[in-house]
């Protein structure tokens, strides 16, 4: 199940490059592979700009199976889980998910990540692919005894997005319609048991199907005989995330960075404000009352040039007071945009900012995010 690859600036040691249940899929049908996190993965098949326009327009299959998929299960596995991030999980009624973060003691974000509420005693966590094993040992160092942890490796995480995805996904499985965003469920599919969620990463509605490996090829066929729905490649998933403004953990999340300033207070549950007893909560509470020194914002860029990662923000004196971290020419905006962190001062939307990106300067407006406004189904008013 795997390559061996060498890194020059490790001796020629072999570096273990993973392939996922569907690799022979995507090859066959044209995917360009490319290393990420570790696996082999689809960047593009047909070109990132028309693959990123039919998600938008229609569905797309995404392959996720990188990602991992945990269940944590045992009594007081709620309270235990709730030691380790901000969420109201006690909160949750069953079968409904929410996104939440990994903190450190010191409110810094180590991941980001969902969770179901399967049973009273079981939680179905889903979290980033490059970051999964340090998660895992994360959490077992601070889950109790009595707490189980299960990484599923053998099953495949597959995800259609888009305006008609849900339709389309429920030719092949019945029942998806009935659910709204951030609800999940139970599903057979010629018998094997899926996992399901209304829920995804590219701003649009969509699904996340969870389904035992040996059974992801013959499931990714159904799927994509729908005239819907399209293999889509990383390349178009990472577009379609940023014109959503959603972060990326490793780009625009790491342990440096706050929940706050990463405006991502919504993550903040006020039950857990008020107790105060999540990691990091006293740092990150004070943040929120007084403002952090930084914060995540939407740029859109003058001209046609896209910005990347790594870009300096600058202030009139040429002096470097933030960073680009995560950059794109966005399809559906039909500019550049980028996401950075700059000095509170800066944070507000309509702000000019002035970015250097290869000794090149390049004027840009902090916008309010998302770009495009997310269509998520959340039921018929």
């Amino acid at each position: 199940m795997s390559d061996a690859a060498t890194d020059p600036d490790d001796g020629f040691e072999p570096i273990e490059i993973l392939t996922l249940p569907l690799d022979a899929w995507h090859r066959a049908r044209g995917g360009r592979m490319v290393e990420f996190a570790g696996y082999h993965m689809p960047v593009q098949y047909d070109g990132i700009m028309a693959e990123h326009l039919w998600t938008r327009e229609s569905a797309g299959l995404f392959d996720v199976s990188h990602m991992g998929q945990l269940t944590v299960t045992g009594e007081g596995v709620v309270a235990a889980l709730e030691t380790l991030m901000p969420a109201d999980i006690a909160g949750l009624t069953m079968n409904r998910a929410r996104y939440s973060l990994l903190l450190d003691g010191n409110g810094g974000i180590l991941d980001d990540l969902m969770l179901t509420r399967q049973s009273e005693e079981q939680v179905y966590m889903v979290v980033n692919g490059a970051t999964k094993y340090d998660d895992i040992a994360h959490m077992i160092d601070r889950l109790p005894d009595d707490v189980t942890l299960n990484l599923m490796e053998d099953h495949a995480l597959l995800a259609v997005q888009g305006p008609k995805a849900v339709a389309a996904v429920a030719r092949v499985i019945q029942g998806v319609e009935a659910m709204v965003f951030m609800q999940a469920g139970a599903f057979e599919w010629n018998g094997h048991a899926l996992w399901i969620s209304r829920s995804g990463y590219t701003g649009e509605d969509g699904v996340e199907i969870s389904v035992p490996a040996q059974a992801a090829e013959a499931l990714a066929d159904a799927l994509v005989a729908q005239p819907e729905i399209r293999p889509i490649g990383l390349g178009a998933r990472d577009s379609l995330r940023l014109e959503a403004g959603l972060p990326l953990y490793g780009h625009d999340l790491d342990p440096e960075t706050t929940p706050v300033m990463a405006d991502l207070g919504f993550a903040l549950f006020k039950r857990r404000r008020e107790a105060a007893d999540f990691p990091g909560a006293a740092r990150i509470l004070a943040e929120r009352e007084q403002g952090a020194v930084s914060k995540r914002v939407g740029l859109l860029v003058e001209g046609r040039q896209p910005v990347r990662e790594g870009t300096s923000v600058v202030d009139g004196d040429g002096s470097t007071v933030g960073r680009v971290t995560s950059g794109g020419f966005a399809p559906s905006v039909g500019a550049p945009i980028a996401m950075a962190y700059v000095p509170a001062a800066m944070a507000v939307p309509g702000t000019t900012v002035q970015l250097v990106q290869r000794g090149k300067v390049h004027r840009a407006t902090v916008t309010a995010m998302p770009f495009v406004p997310h269509r998520y189904f959340r039921g018929v008013k």
